[in-house]
Order: C-alpha cells, then structure tokens, then sequence
C-alpha cells in the first residue's frame, strides 16, 4: 500500500491583524505535523476545539496551503497551485454543515453538480448520481427536496455529492457535529460501508470517542501538535493521558476502566459491550 496523504513538518500559521491591517501577533495551528495515511485506510483524528484537526483537515483539500513543510495528497504537492484541481478531485471534502454544501433544489441535481462542474459526460453523470445515492442509501430520495430531509439524511446527500466525484479519499470534518445520536450513527455507517466496499481512504475528524472505535488508526492532536497516536485499543487504553488532553473515552472503555480501578482483573482499552461482557463472564 502507498501512502495517499503524507505530511512532513507541516506547520500552518494564522496572522492577527489590527484595523488598519498591520499584523498584531501570530497563532500555529499546525505545529510541525508528521502524517502517513496509506490508501485504504479509515484514519480518524481527535482533538478538542482549537487542537489544529480542522485546519489539519482543510490542508488535505488544499483549501489551506503550508506555512512551512509539505503535504502530499495522492503524490501531488499541496503547494503548488497548479495541483489544486487535482488534489480536490483526489480527496473529497464533506463538511460540519451540509447545507453549506448543498446547492441545488432537487436531491439528484446536487449530487450530479460536482461531476458536471468537472466535464463529466451527460450520462456518465446521472450513473454517478445513481451509484453514488445507492451507496449512501439515499435512492429513494433522489426527485426530493433536500430541505425536506433530516440532517443525517442531508449529509448523506452530500457524502453521495463527493463521492460521485470519485475521490480515492474522503475527508470528513465533524460530519456528525450537527446531528442527532441516529443521523450520527447513519452518516458513521455510510462512511464506514464506503471504505470497506469501495476501499475509500477515510478521514474522520471528530470528537465523538464512539466514532473511532473501528478505526485503523487513531491519531489525537493537542494544540497543533499530535500528541498521541496508536491503534483505537492503543489509544483508549491511556484513559489518564487522553483526560490530560481534555478527552474522554467510549463509555465501555470507561466503564471497564473504573471497574479495574476497582480491582476487577481485567484487560486495558476495552472498546465494546461485547468484549465487556466476555471479559466479566472469563472471571466467573
């Protein structure tokens, strides 16, 4: 497998400026970040609010260039504007709100907009529009008005509307953060389906712990540094650490965490009712 995103020292920086426009201080977002995405891989990334993973997750779509350091998304060089069309084509965005991504009054128009804006042919477009609702499981609802939708199933409109641009990855950024428990589950399901079906690299950004439990890789930044990383297990086995960094964990691996500080004999990093269970039932 190759590496589909790969960061190396990059580091973004913000200029504050007065009224007048002269620069009053300088805020790093991104703080020297080392990344290596391989291609297939379902990555999430957490962080509280102002951790870097947002401006992180807008460097991958090269809405944001490099102050320092380079990105490479899909082998191409993030900072050189002649690679921005492609860069986008490769990896897809799907943002906070899908009503900041919505744009057309019919369900199968604004998926079709992104491969007509590209020159896709005619036909080619309405196969997209119809592979791209069915994986999302959005079909149904292809001659409705989005405005009629849930917000689960508006995002998954909008997943369908990167997807029929055929990325090879899709960065998700807090997809999730404007919904309720059932659109969450929904829009994490789809997410998941794609990159287990299509081998869609998929980048989660999100601060929802339950989220990441099936991930490959876990990445957790803290003031525009990454200051963890691991498997989910890994990472969830480090209860005091992620607290240090104003996270928490899946309520299971919180639950499973007090009763060992109980003096219950059992494993670090339990991620699951399952595997709960299994481990109370091995002490009996």
């Amino acid at each position: 497998m190759n590496n589909i995103i790969e960061a190396i020292k990059l580091t973004h920086e913000y200029f504050r400026r007065d009224e007048e426009g002269n620069v009053e201080g300088i805020s790093v977002a991104l703080d020297h970040v080392d990344l290596d995405v391989r291609e297939g891989q379902f990555i999430s990334i957490l962080g509280h609010n102002g951790s870097g993973k947002s401006t992180l997750a807008k460097h991958i779509n090269a809405l944001l260039v490099p102050s320092e350091g380079t990105l490479y998304v899909d082998g191409k060089l993030t900072s050189d504007p002649a690679n921005e069309f492609n860069i986008r084509q490769s990896a897809g965005m799907v943002f906070q709100n899908p009503d900041n991504q919505i744009v057309a009054s019919v369900v199968e128009e604004d998926v079709g907009f992104g491969p007509e804006n590209i020159g896709v042919p005619t036909d080619e477009i309405w196969e997209r529009v119809e592979r791209s609702l069915k994986s999302v499981g959005m079909w149904e609802y292809r001659d409705k008005s989005p405005n009629r939708l849930s917000g689960g199933q508006k995002q998954r409109v909008a997943i369908a509307g990167v997807m029929a641009m055929e990325p090879r990855c899709i960065v998700l950024d807090e997809p999730t953060a404007m919904l309720d428990p059932q659109g969450r589950r929904e829009v994490i399901s789809v997410a998941r389906e794609l990159n287990r079906t299509k081998g869609v690299t998929v980048i989660l950004i999100t601060h929802y712990m339950e989220e990441v439990v099936d991930s490959d890789y876990v990445y957790v930044m803290d003031h525009g540094h990454i200051v963890m990383r691991g498997t989910p297990r890994q990472i969830f086995s480090e209860v005091e650490k992620l607290r240090e960094y104003r996270m928490d964990v899946p309520q299971i691996t919180e639950l499973a965490y007090e009763l060992k500080l109980a003096g219950v004999d059992i494993d670090d990093g339990i991620l699951t009712e399952d595997e709960l269970a299994d481990a109370l039932i091995g002490l009996v």
